[in-house]
């Protein structure tokens, strides 16, 4: 476009024209539009290499020994196990009937009252016992007596009353019959042994106890039996551990 094109263009698009032709002029002068041309071209895509699994072999480690000092090398190693109370003096676990045959054989629910009416007669029964022997009522609840087995004891009688270490607690029934038990002082509670009490002589979840310390770590517990919904007794109410 010379002064032919810029006929009829005004000012300002006759100096755009001519600054755009001039920078035309120095691309060509400098070959930039076959370097342009070069940049843009698609490069042809390099094959695909396929990558190499690594096979690692499943390492066998072998069991090494426990790293011991030297200086207690010749000493025997020393157990961590759990280590129960008197342990000169092994406790003598209750004996176990069958879970069923003592469930199964009082069949039925017990209402909330007949609950309330056997923790009555225990609190009665402890009423008429003699007051220079400590004792307690306790009921009977699903914890206690089918799963978990633990039995919590009141904790101002434990403070009172109780050892201030875990100790073998004797548990005595009506026949003088004993059964050997856990104390444990932390929990307040008797742990081992107790199952075996309570399955032997039947206790159920609504029952309710009487434990009187006749020693410093002997009871004698009494149980009263809660009626079943079809008004049937199991035993008499004030019947003691049988």
């Amino acid at each position: 476009m010379g002064a032919v094109a810029e006929q009829g263009m005004s000012a300002y698009e006759a100096a755009r024209e001519r600054t755009v032709q001039e920078n035309k002029r120095k691309m060509e002068a400098l070959n930039l539009y076959h370097l342009s041309a070069a940049i843009k071209a698609p490069k042809t895509p390099s094959p695909m290499k396929q990558k190499r699994r690594r096979i690692i072999d499943s390492a066998v480690v072998a069991p090494s020994p426990a790293r011991r000092s030297r200086r207690l090398a010749k000493l025997p190693e020393v157990k961590y196990a759990e280590i129960g109370p008197h342990t000169s003096e092994r406790m003598t676990r209750s004996p176990r009937k069958p879970t069923d045959s003592i469930y199964l054989a009082r069949y039925g629910s017990i209402s909330m009252k007949a609950r309330l009416e056997a923790t009555r007669k225990a609190e009665e029964l402890e009423s008429q016992m003699d007051p220079e022997i400590p004792s307690f009522v306790k009921a009977m609840l699903h914890s206690h007596v089918v799963r978990g087995f633990w039995l919590g004891l009141p904790s101002h009688f434990c403070d009172t009353y109780m050892p201030k270490k875990d100790s073998i607690i004797t548990l005595v029934d009506e026949k003088g019959e004993e059964f050997d038990t856990n104390y444990l002082a932390y929990k307040k509670g008797l742990s081992g042994g107790w199952a075996g009490f309570a399955l032997s002589h039947g206790i159920r979840d609504g029952d309710a106890t009487v434990f009187q310390l006749i020693k410093s770590t002997t009871f004698k517990v009494h149980i009263i039996r809660a009626a079943i919904d079809d008004d049937s007794e199991v035993a008499d109410d004030s019947e003691v551990a049988e």
